[in-house]
């Protein structure tokens, strides 16, 4: 069974910084794309930042360019997204995704999200 659960959110001050962290289980893991996306209330979802499987060529959000950082350990199946410098429009709960294409078929999977609070 696959899992994947994020932790770190809170509330933090607007120039604060958070961690988010997915621990994974039950796939394999170095194989995955993984991704942070969010949501935030009346928003569609947005997909924030890719890592690839092996760890290279990193994308971000615009709008996050220069303060999130993601990042991974394939030994240990986690995925990280370092947020500095933290605005109130990046107040959404934040998701994982792991997502694979493979024989034509895609494959994604979910955590349940954490909340992150950026307010005065």
């Amino acid at each position: 069974q696959v899992q994947l659960v994020e932790s770190g959110g809170g509330l933090v001050q607007p120039g604060g910084s958070l961690r988010l962290s997915c621990a994974t289980s039950g796939l394999a893991f170095s194989s995955y794309e993984m991704n942070w996306y969010r949501q935030a209330p009346g928003k569609e979802r947005e997909l924030v930042a890719t890592i690839p499987s092996t760890g290279g060529s990193t994308n971000y959000l615009d709008s996050v360019k220069d303060r999130f950082t993601i990042s991974r350990d394939n030994a240990n199946a986690m995925v990280w997204l370092q947020m500095n410098s933290l605005k109130p429009e990046d107040t959404a709960v934040y998701l994982c995704n792991a997502h694979r294409r493979f024989l034509g078929l895609n494959y994604n999977y979910w955590g349940q999200g954490t909340q992150v609070t950026v307010s005065s």
